[in-house]
């Protein structure tokens, strides 16, 4: 097992690892910025090491820091996190390169994957369904031969994009070429990368994606699914596993064909396939070769600490766990909570005079705020997860429910009412199975 990991990351994911170091008896060491040196993982990691100032292009973003930090504190492996440099090829070469351990995937498998077109033939190889797609790079002179014989609509993706950014849905011939321009443009100004590509857009999808874990050495397990189409502007708000209303067969078929990927491409570490669900049919859209935020829904149904999982498979121990090992039982939902107005979405930073965290059977908080703590204006704006388990969907549903009427955040302003008001009070939501464009368009929150 590694002896001392250092933890790349701040706010709720990086007191989640370090908690789960704490139980593999294993040493921190926490990495903050100036802004950041009051969070509670700093309080409570064996050793802390301030990286910069609040910028994270200074401080979260800025390798050579956080490889020194291992340095200085002698430590043996680097985890990521979730955002930041977690699924930067680069950063993890760098790792390896200074000899540490990356608690992530290969460098290679992070470039493979993270580029939209390489993976999408990777995974066409693999036998994963995908969405029928230009099968690479589009261009002024392939453009409309390819939205032709895709079908109109179409969407135009940026191959380096992700967050929801460098996208373009066309519906006509007409607006083809000046939309690949603007995407491609887009493209070049905010991942470093003009390609683009394209794939038919599908109207009213689902979000549904799957859990993977693989010990890069021909080992791979899933453990299970996801339903994340609660979402504005592409960001995700609730997720929940198992994913509702998804025959038996059709889980089990896309399950056995994102193993075979993983160990196709030799997959190292915890990672997501992503999925748009339509139809009864799966079509393959990214692979995050990361730790997700709503990995705590997958936890609470399966039993599997994914975090831990990650360690084990870093320090060279392999899986703990074979997948007859894998039962999913009840369900899980994850409610985000920010720090934001409820109306305009607008990010509120700012002290927190009183937080009191929900409780009873079944409720799980994963949070780095307290009473006094300052949110700072400088990141993301998510300052905890609520997680309600039950038996079936209906119990978590309602757990959820009394946790949201349970949880106080006093001093600033959070998207609880939305939760509490307007979501989880949802007849459709309630039922299950509502699409990805369902938060905006429904509930009148496109804006």
């Amino acid at each position: 097992m590694l002896d001392k990991v250092v933890i790349a990351n701040r706010g709720e994911i990086a007191l989640r690892i370090l908690r789960a170091c704490k139980e593999l008896g294993i040493r921190t060491v926490a990495v903050y910025s100036k802004a950041d040196r009051d969070l509670m993982h700093v309080r409570l990691a064996d050793e802390a090491v301030c990286i910069g100032p609040a910028s994270s292009k200074e401080s979260y973003l800025n390798i050579p820091a956080i490889i020194s930090a291992a340095e200085v504190t002698d430590a043996q492996g680097i985890h990521p996190g979730y955002g930041f440099l977690a699924e930067n090829a680069d950063f993890a070469e760098a790792v390896e390169r200074s000899g540490f351990t990356f608690i992530g995937p290969r460098a290679d498998t992070i470039r493979l994957m993270g580029n939209k077109v390489s993976a999408i033939e990777a995974m066409k190889k693999a036998g994963v369904p995908t969405v029928p797609g230009s099968g690479g790079p589009v261009t002024e002179e392939n453009a409309i031969e390819v939205a032709k014989k895709i079908g109109y609509p179409v969407i135009i993706k940026a191959a380096a994009g992700g967050g929801g950014r460098g996208m373009r849905v066309v519906h006509s011939e007409a607006a083809l070429l000046n939309s690949l321009f603007v995407t491609r443009s887009e493209a070049g100004a905010a991942f470093g990368d003009s390609t683009v590509y394209m794939e038919k857009f599908l109207e009213h999808p689902r979000h549904v994606e799957i859990q993977v874990l693989a010990d890069g050495e021909g080992h791979a397990v899933h453990l299970g699914d996801r339903d994340c189409s609660l979402q504005r502007r592409h960001q995700k708000v609730v997720e929940e596993a198992p994913a509702p209303h998804i025959p038996q067969k059709l889980r089990e078929e896309v399950y056995a064909a994102c193993v075979k990927a993983c160990v196709d491409i030799g997959y190292r570490g915890a990672g997501t396939f992503e999925f748009l669900y339509e139809k009864e049919r799966f079509y393959f859209i990214e692979m995050n070769t990361r730790v997700q935020v709503e990995h705590p829904v997958t936890e609470m149904v399966t039993g599997v600490d994914i975090v831990k999982e990650q360690l084990r498979i870093a320090s060279g121990m392999g899986l703990s766990f074979k997948q007859s090992d894998v039962q999913i039982k009840g369900h899980a939902f994850e409610a985000r909570i920010n720090a934001e107005d409820p109306a305009t979405f607008m990010p509120c930073p700012g002290r927190i005079s009183h937080f009191h965290a929900p409780g009873g059977n079944g409720i799980r908080v994963d949070s780095h705020v307290y009473s006094g703590y300052s949110v700072p204006p400088n990141y993301d704006s998510l300052i905890g997860k609520v997680i309600a388990y039950g038996d079936d969907r209906n119990t978590a549903f309602r757990r959820m429910r009394n946790a949201l009427n349970e949880i106080v955040v006093d001093g600033i302003r959070t998207n609880v009412p939305l939760h509490k008001e307007q979501i989880f009070r949802d007849t459709n939501f309630e039922n299950g199975g509502v699409d990805i464009h369902y938060l905006e368009t429904k509930l009148g929150l496109k804006k």
